[in-house]
């Protein structure tokens, strides 16, 4: 199992990056954290494959709102990686229609119990092997974007812990629920009164 998270010594560095997820991340190590500004050069999936270069097999978690289409190819990529020893996918629930053929795809790599339908915008990756734990998130989708980017990569701390537990809580929730579900299962009540959510039900509409 690996160690604690909370035991770790937070060791922080900053950059400014034009090159490869690779030499933006470096030799990642306990206790490390890296905030970068990209210029959009590299997606999370690539940062993701150039942490598994160094951690060898792991246990990921991927948080998204949806996945675009010229994004499947990156996701294939990475269910087809025989690093990724196990994988949550927790993604809006919205999703359900738009992305059928790839959450049909990672319950069938991962099991059917490893989607978690919620309402969410987060972009935040989690891996896992015997001896790390990094969380990342950034402002960069799963494929690269040619602009402006910020990413954070941290091994162990209370932030991965936060994102661990709230992972854990989530219910596995059928590819069939209500719309109701997810709202209850992200516990939007717990910040909203029913009043202002319902503003945001129908379509949105967008100022011009």
């Amino acid at each position: 199992m690996p160690i604690s998270s909370c035991r770790t010594v937070r060791r922080s560095q900053a950059v400014e990056t034009f090159k490869t997820a690779s030499d933006c991340i470096g030799k990642i190590s306990k206790g490390m954290g890296l905030f970068a500004m990209t210029r959009g050069q590299f997606s999370m999936i690539d940062a993701v494959f150039a942490c598994l270069d160094q951690m060898g097999p792991s246990n990921i978690t991927v948080w998204t709102w949806t996945v675009a289409e010229y994004e499947m190819e990156s996701m294939e990529k990475l269910m087809r990686d025989g690093r990724v020893t196990g994988g949550t996918l927790i993604i809006d629930h919205g999703a359900r229609q738009k992305n059928r053929k790839l959450l049909q795809m990672w319950q069938s790599t991962f099991g059917k119990d490893s989607v978690r339908y919620v309402v969410n915008h987060a972009k935040i990756v989690t891996l896992q092997s015997d001896d790390l734990s990094l969380l990342m998130r950034g402002s960069f989708n799963l494929n690269f974007n040619p602009r402006f980017e910020q990413f954070d990569v941290t091994e162990g701390g209370e932030d991965f812990d936060l994102v661990r537990g709230i992972e854990e809580e989530l219910p596995i929730l059928s590819d069939y629920c209500s719309g109701a579900e997810p709202v209850k299962a992200s516990k939007l009540g717990n910040a909203f009164s029913l009043e202002q959510l319902d503003m945001f039900k129908g379509a949105k509409v967008w100022a011009k």
